[in-house]
């Protein structure tokens, strides 16, 4: 139990890393393709937008690097709005929503969601439901207190127990918050569930 839930914190700190630097990488691209058209389209984007959106982006990173800052050449911008072309969307319709996950949490763990495999059937990841994926987000959250607290060191009986309430709080059992756990590291597509269910809840 005490080296599952050690483990289970390490697991959602390198989460957060990778989930910090995939924003990076595609405000990196925004910023990179800003001189192309002005945004034009509206409305609430879908899954398969962002998902085509993720594409899009993960193939103008190669060009995006080469700007390093500055302001992209026409051949750059050329190849910017070609790889936008490739994924099915329009240039306005990609503006609109660079521009709208530059500043909303949840459409960017959406994009999480929507450019992932989803888990493979029969594995921990798909027998997730969504609420379960709020709870174990909550429990994490009230959990990695307590871990990043240790330096370390293993966690005192107290702490143990703090640590065992706050998982029951969340709703889930110990039982199933491990089993979360062990799988959750090795399924990027469970991982970005959880990411969005905290991004939901942190609104």
């Amino acid at each position: 139990m005490r080296l599952k839930l050690i483990a289970a914190v390490s697991t959602a700190a390198l989460f957060a890393g990778s989930a910090m630097a995939q924003e990076a990488e595609m405000q990196a691209g925004a910023e990179a393709q800003a001189e192309m058209a002005a945004p034009a389209a509206t409305g609430e984007p879908t899954d398969a937008e962002l998902a085509a959106f993720a594409g899009a982006m993960t193939r103008m990173q190669t060009v995006a690097q080469q700007v390093q800052g500055g302001q992209p050449t026409p051949e750059q911008q050329a190849e910017m709005a070609a790889a936008v072309e490739a994924s099915g969307l329009e240039i306005d319709r990609f503006n609109a929503i660079s521009q709208a996950v530059s500043t909303d949490p949840v459409l960017q763990a959406r994009i999480g969601v929507a450019s992932t495999t989803p888990s493979p059937a029969g594995s921990v990841g798909a027998g997730v439901s969504d609420t379960e994926a709020g709870q174990f987000a909550a429990a994490m959250t009230a959990v990695q207190p307590i871990a990043q607290s240790l330096n370390g060191a293993a966690p005192t009986a107290e702490q143990q127990a703090q640590m065992a309430s706050a998982i029951e709080s969340s709703g889930l059992t110990l039982e199933r918050f491990n089993e979360i756990s062990g799988a959750i590291g090795q399924d990027q597509h469970l991982q970005a569930r959880v990411g969005l269910a905290a991004a939901r809840a942190g609104q």
